[in-house]
């Protein structure tokens, strides 16, 4: 009998670059670091899955990994809605950013942010995946 061996339910990506979602995606399933992903092109589309989903926790993401440079709700603006979430929310939804950004004050704002515990550079990879599953996050 085959054990299965991911622990996250359910992870969402957030970018407006459908190439770097597809990516992600992919090394997310073929490292079957998560049973389901669920991929947002933009910050109010992730923000209203988690409004449409917010009284059935099993239905929210575990991880969200967020990009930072988005047009409209960009992920500053992400994460200052996603502080108006109740607690049940907030605690469930663990936000790691993946950017490409290397702008320092960006990332020092970022990082700052109590509800982001990691920060990955672009491309999500095996190795960070890996790193996220060791610390239990």
């Amino acid at each position: 009998m085959e054990t299965d061996t991911t622990s996250i339910d359910l992870v969402m990506l957030v970018d407006d670059n459908d190439t770097d979602n597809f990516i992600s995606k992919r090394i997310i399933e073929i490292t079957r670091f998560s049973k389901r992903v669920e991929s947002k092109s933009s910050g109010k589309a992730a923000l209203d899955f988690i409004r449409e989903n917010e009284n059935n926790p099993e239905n929210l993401p575990s991880l969200i990994f967020l990009d930072i440079n988005m047009p409209i709700v960009d992920g500053f603006v992400f994460l200052y809605e996603f502080e108006k979430f109740n607690e049940i929310v907030r605690n469930k939804c663990k936000v790691i950013i993946l950017s490409s950004s290397d702008n320092k004050r960006d990332i020092d704002k970022i990082v700052n942010n109590n509800h982001v515990i990691k920060f990955i550079t672009k491309p999500l990879t095996e190795t960070a995946l890996e790193e996220i599953k060791l610390n239990n996050i």
